[in-house]
């Protein structure tokens, strides 16, 4: 029995980055002889367990075999006789296809290590294109290292949108590698790959333009991405890539308010006040101040100084002590509210 390091903390490692966790492949082994060292047994398609001591996770050499449609319809082999390479050949991209041994020897049987030197994403074999989910993940490692990808990747990447294998990709699996995308260092690299290979038209027709600069929460990138984009836009796109409730909710604040976060400017005391109820800044002043860092980045040449000067004179009103006085406490504290936007501006 041997155990290897393998894919990204090799990948990292080679790179000088920070490796933050490891996955191991062990060969020559069969799940009893694991649960015998005391390994624990968590997989549920596939042999993967738990490290007694160190919680990482070791996994049996195994080999797939395409069986169905998208990402589930694999059929998984699991032996002491399945070899290393034969491990590494069932993976996407030749960077996540190395090894290292216990003794420090790496094993690269498709040059893996070349491809980081070019900087370049290249697919390991033609078994790529069984699974779609493996386009996101390139676009994704675009947008992670600002590498280029292999023109023999991409050709196949056009084929399996053309061949409606990509139209089979389950919508929990694209957000998690989109937003994954959004919040690497160069967000903007996924789309050119998506573009590239014709995935975006497809899969995010509403999104045929991007920011020029992308900072901030995966709520701000997510709802920056939405600005132009009507309510109902946004909503189908949430829909058809299961946005989370908090992304979801601050691209639709976003897109309701938008036209009247762009006059802000010139906008009347009422105006302001109005505005700042409607995206609930009292009650949320994190999330307002998440939506402003949108719109900052969103309408260029727009000064919001104004608005949050007017927000946090509002905020100052004791709504409590107004209460206390009786009578229409809601319409009393919109006033108190409005004396001091005013008085803000």
């Amino acid at each position: 029995m041997k155990t290897y390091v393998v894919g990204g903390a090799v990948r990292d490692e080679l790179l000088g980055l920070p490796v933050r966790e490891k996955d191991h492949v062990v060969v020559g082994a069969t799940p009893e002889e694991m649960v015998a060292l005391g390994f624990r047994p968590v997989g549920k398609d596939f042999p993967v367990f738990l490290h007694p001591s160190t919680h990482e996770e070791y996994a049996l050499a195994r080999t797939e075999r395409k069986s169905g449609r998208g990402y589930k319809g694999f059929t998984v082999f699991a032996a002491p006789e399945v070899t290393l390479e034969e491990d590494l050949r069932r993976r996407d991209l030749t960077i996540n296809a190395m090894a290292k041994s216990k003794e420090g020897s790496l094993v690269d049987p498709f040059d893996g290590s070349k491809d980081l030197e070019k900087k370049v994403l290249r697919h390991v074999g033609e078994s790529f294109h069984e699974d779609p989910v493996r386009i996101l993940r390139v676009a994704r490692f675009a947008a992670r290292f600002d590498f280029s990808v292999h023109e023999s990747t991409l050709k196949l990447m056009r084929e399996m949108v053309r061949s409606g294998e990509a139209d089979y990709l389950v919508p929990e699996r694209v957000w998690q590698e989109f937003s994954k995308g959004l919040m690497e260092k160069h967000p903007q690299r996924m789309f050119e790959v998506l573009e590239a290979c014709g995935l975006r038209e497809r899969l995010l027709p509403e999104l045929e333009t991007q920011p020029e600069v992308m900072s901030g929460s995966l709520a701000a990138r997510f709802a920056l991405l939405c600005w132009a984009l009507a309510e109902d836009e946004v909503d189908t796109l949430c829909r058809r890539l299961r946005v989370p409730n908090e992304p979801r909710e601050l691209a639709l604040l976003v897109s309701r308010n938008r036209e009247a976060l762009e006059a802000v400017a010139h906008a009347s005391p009422e105006k302001i006040l109005g505005l700042l109820k409607a995206c609930d800044a009292f009650r949320r002043p994190e999330r307002f101040a998440e939506l402003l860092e949108v719109a900052r980045l969103a309408a260029h040449g727009t000064d919001f100084t104004r608005l949050e000067r007017a927000r946090a004179a509002a905020a100052a009103v004791d709504a409590g002590a107004i209460a206390q006085r009786g009578g229409d406490i809601a319409k009393a504290v919109d006033e108190a509210r409005l004396q001091a936007i005013a008085e803000a501006a």
